[in-house]
């Protein structure tokens, strides 16, 4: 259940790890936030930057329907 989510622009942001050629089958997501920074942050708290993985946060349109990749 996402709370206390609040978007102004209709726009939230997945945030994903996934290996250094960021190959489709190695992302693994870790939340989903209202703004680019409040993802990149929790990022960097929760050390997901290192040499074998990368970080990808992926904006996503709200209300409608797409595949998500």
């Amino acid at each position: 259940m996402i709370k206390n989510i609040k978007t102004t622009n209709g726009i939230l942001y997945l945030l994903y790890q996934t290996d250094i050629w960021k190959s489709k089958s190695s992302y693994v997501c870790f939340g989903v936030f209202d703004s680019f920074e409040h993802a990149n942050e929790q990022a960097k708290k929760n050390d997901l930057y290192n040499h074998n993985s990368e970080v990808v946060i992926k904006p996503l349109k709200i209300n409608q329907l797409a595949e998500v990749l």
